[in-house]
């Protein structure tokens, strides 16, 4: 094996690859606690199968009906839940009607298009928060959330 497979620098399916990514995927769930039922792992596959992205229930519900995995959107939703209760997604409120799932639960800032509906993770350079409140007595900030809000320029 090169130095860059043993280094982990070669992107998935570039060459050997070392067990069988359900069965990673399957053991992801179990370090957080979940069992790994079969519409678990099936909907992990689907969200992180394609690497760090943004989705609501219902296009993951769309992405599940199009592999042809029977699940209810109702079970997405749990799932979903459960997965940012696990520390494996971040749950995003952009507006009041919709919540976005992030597969990268990393500490960052968003670029949210209005009209396209879409989320983009703004870089953490530059972007600096301060001058918080004080929260109340017995509770303590949990993290910050910025969305800059784009729309498209009328030319």
């Amino acid at each position: 094996m090169d130095s860059l497979h043993q280094a982990g620098k070669v992107a998935p399916g570039a060459g050997a690859r070392k067990g069988c990514p359900l069965s990673d995927l399957r053991d992801k769930l179990r370090r957080v606690g979940l069992r790994p039922t079969r519409q678990r792992v099936s909907l992990g596959w689907l969200l992180f199968g394609k690497g760090d992205r943004h989705i609501t229930a219902e296009m993951l519900f769309d992405e599940a009906l199009r592999a042809r995995v029977p699940v209810s959107l109702a079970t997405v939703y749990n799932t979903l839940h459960q997965f940012t209760d696990a520390g494996l997604l971040r749950q995003l409120a952009v507006d009041g009607s919709k919540a976005y799932f992030d597969t990268n639960p990393t500490e960052h800032h968003h670029f949210f298009v209005e009209g396209d509906e879409a989320l983009i993770d703004l870089p953490t350079e530059g972007v600096t928060v301060g001058d918080l409140p004080e929260p109340p007595e017995g509770y303590e900030i949990a993290r910050v959330d910025v969305v800059v809000r784009l729309r498209r320029k009328d030319d």
